[in-house]
């Protein structure tokens, strides 16, 4: 048996969206509790959504935000099913390289506290001390692109 190919893209079709909706609504809202307004917020208009899939499951997503020169890391979230695959970092590097292609100098973060390592291992740098998110524990972080 073949081991299911991961890839991870720019969500562009109207089955893509619903499928980054379908996983940020599952990972925040049904399993961390996140109230379904703050998790769906006005920054997803004029976002880049991506969706990682896992052979033919999309089972990944996270978004990128311009604030100027800077993008935002943000929404990024695996299930429960395909954590520890390698997925999770492929959506980063897809996120990292959108921002390239826009010409932004940086790309920051708000990691949950527990994810701290994982953003780490992947050149991100903590910036200030810890703080809270949908009561959840949360770090700033930043990578140069």
């Amino acid at each position: 048996m073949s081991t299911p190919v991961i890839s991870a893209r720019l969500a562009v079709t109207g089955a893509d969206r619903a499928a980054v909706l379908a996983i940020r609504e599952q990972v925040f809202v049904q399993e961390q509790g996140v109230p379904y307004e703050l998790e769906m917020d006005d920054l997803d208009a004029a976002a880049d959504h991506f969706v990682a899939r896992l052979g033919d499951r999309a089972v990944g997503a996270g978004r990128l935000v311009v604030e100027g020169d800077t993008g935002v890391l943000g929404r990024l979230a695996v299930s429960r099913s395909a954590r520890r695959s390698g997925l999770g970092a492929a959506l980063v590097s897809a996120i990292e390289d959108r921002a390239r292609e826009r010409g932004l100098t940086a790309v920051v973060l708000h990691a949950q506290t527990h994810a701290r390592a994982f953003y780490a291992r992947l050149g991100y740098v903590a910036e200030g001390g810890e703080y809270e998110e949908a009561g959840i524990p949360h770090i700033s972080m930043r990578k140069p692109m």
